[in-house]
């Protein structure tokens, strides 16, 4: 069984290694699909949607959200981005019993990334 769970957060970049009309400052409203799975619980649950919010948000959203990502990244791509917050996520998933099954990222409605933890 796979849970689903959407977010949204504000922030601003710029790709410095890039040459065109991203390396200079913009901004996305980015959307994180996080995917979990994991077995049905007494609740008959993988995780209540509440719980996974709540993950999401400290873990991730706390720091991304209305932030200048190039603070955080050297080249702040959604790739870069993506990779990050699976980092973040994976260990705080597996205590509570969880797989992180993919993530997706997307800074524009029809431009986004898919990542399930594969090595660059």
């Amino acid at each position: 069984m796979i849970v689903v769970r959407s977010f949204t957060f504000d922030a601003a970049h710029n790709l410095t290694r890039y040459k065109g009309k991203c390396e200079r400052l913009h901004g996305h409203t980015y959307k994180l699909v996080v995917k979990v799975s994991g077995k049905l619980n007494e609740e008959d649950m993988v995780i209540d949607f509440s719980d996974l919010k709540k993950i999401v948000e400290d873990a991730v959203l706390s720091k991304l959200d209305h932030v200048y990502l190039n603070e955080l990244f050297s080249q702040p791509t959604t790739e870069r981005v993506a990779m990050w917050i699976w980092e973040q996520l994976k260990g705080r998933l597996e205590e509570f019993g969880l797989n992180l099954c993919e993530i997706e990222l997307w800074e524009t409605e029809s431009s986004g990334v898919i990542y399930r933890g594969e090595s660059t």
